[in-house]
């Protein structure tokens, strides 16, 4: 999708690069390539070289021209051939040498040293990673991530426009295998449900998204459980059917948890869902300008230490989302100092599971306003029949 440039984000990446004497970022995660440019890639090969002053380049592969011409915010486009006759090294390589040459003529380069996670590109099932070479090729360098995840804990207006597709086209979707789940259907077939409406009709929404790709952990009952794959176990009648979801339109993302069920709830589920929605409530309150992310993570897990499952969830209950599922800010209490800001958008995710299966986790996007959180989700939390 073509975009208006961002003038707004990059300049706060600019004003953070002059606060830390960076003179050029060089990056090649997927999300932090779109960030910068606009461009989402098809293999993750592709790079950016962002200066200080000036324009960027963006580096990518030249079958993806119509694409970088399309969606790019910059006109420097440095193109290599994937199978190239005259130059047999590998196009990662070549992508390398590249970016070592527009970032030449820069005195301090940072270059993204301490990423963890980065976000898939458009082949999602394949995602390319760096070598050794990519970051010998800087000696010296500066690492970028700490700056690049300051800026984008802060959203703007566009950024937000953009997410708030992806929960939009996310919740349809939940609207949709609400309609269609029966008792006995597997989980696999529940899944394939709400993907096939992400990817199906979440790609071309309101003719703002190029592409929607969906991303589903689907279990139902005793199949609840903290980290384990879609299985085909029945979807049950009296039992949640919780929904692990993310949608990425156009390279930015919504993360959820959400649950459906067939008929009456168990009593012993419905107690469940009582006491997790509490927790929920009280820290969706929580989230305001100023107020504590350890905090946050602490009112959480006592809540549900009190609700009687200590020592859960396992899982993190609070984390930034944007152009990844999870990136920072995250709420954990090793870190006192750090608080919520107006402009940064939430996934919180409180959950309690039973041992030997079953369980119930509760999750949505809010936007931190002066005012407080704003729900991103039209689709309702709790357990929804």
């Amino acid at each position: 999708m073509s975009w208006p440039c961002d003038d707004a984000k990059l300049e706060r990446v600019r004003e953070l690069m002059v606060e830390e004497g960076v003179d050029a970022l060089v990056v090649r995660a997927p999300d932090n390539v779109l960030y910068l440019s606009n461009f989402w890639g098809m293999k993750g090969y592709d790079a950016v070289v962002f200066p200080r002053e000036g324009d960027p380049t963006l580096i990518c592969l030249e079958a993806s021209a119509g694409d970088a011409d399309r969606m790019s915010w910059t006109t420097d486009v440095r193109l290599f051939r994937g199978y190239d006759e005259s130059d047999p090294r590998p196009p990662q390589v070549r992508a390398l040498a590249l970016a070592v040459e527009a970032s030449k003529g820069y005195g301090k380069v940072g270059v993204e040293l301490s990423l963890g996670t980065q976000a898939s590109d458009r082949m999602v099932g394949e995602p390319t990673t760096y070598t050794r070479a990519w970051f010998d090729a800087w000696p010296g360098a500066a690492d970028a991530t700490p700056l690049l995840a300051r800026a984008r804990t802060i959203k703007t207006e566009q950024e937000l426009e953009r997410m708030r597709l992806a929960n939009e086209i996310a919740a349809a979707a939940m609207d949709y295998t609400r309609g269609q789940l029966r008792p006995g259907m597997k989980e696999s077939e529940a899944a394939a449900l709400w993907n096939g409406y992400v990817h199906g009709r979440g790609t071309g929404w309101e003719g703002k998204v190029d592409l929607a790709l969906g991303f589903s952990l689907v279990w139902s009952g005793e199949g609840i459980r903290t980290f384990t794959a879609t299985a085909d176990r029945p979807v049950r009648e009296h039992e949640p059917t919780l929904f692990e979801i993310w949608v990425c339109a156009d390279g930015y993302w919504c993360d959820h948890t959400k649950n459906l069920c067939p008929g009456e709830l168990t009593p012993q589920y419905e107690r469940l869902r009582e006491s997790l929605m509490a927790v929920y409530e009280r820290a969706i309150d929580h989230c305001r300008p100023g107020a504590s992310l350890a905090e946050l993570d602490r009112l959480i897990r006592e809540g549900i230490d009190q609700a009687g499952y200590p020592g859960q969830p396992s899982h993190p209950v609070a984390h930034g989302v944007g152009a990844r599922a999870h990136e920072p800010p995250y709420a954990h209490q090793a870190d006192t100092s750090a608080t919520i800001d107006a402009g940064m958008v939430l996934a919180i995710e409180p959950g309690a599971y039973w041992e030997g299966g079953g369980g119930l986790r509760v999750e949505d996007n809010f936007l931190i306003t002066a005012d407080g959180p704003e729900k991103l989700s039209t689709f309702p939390d709790g357990v929804v029949r």
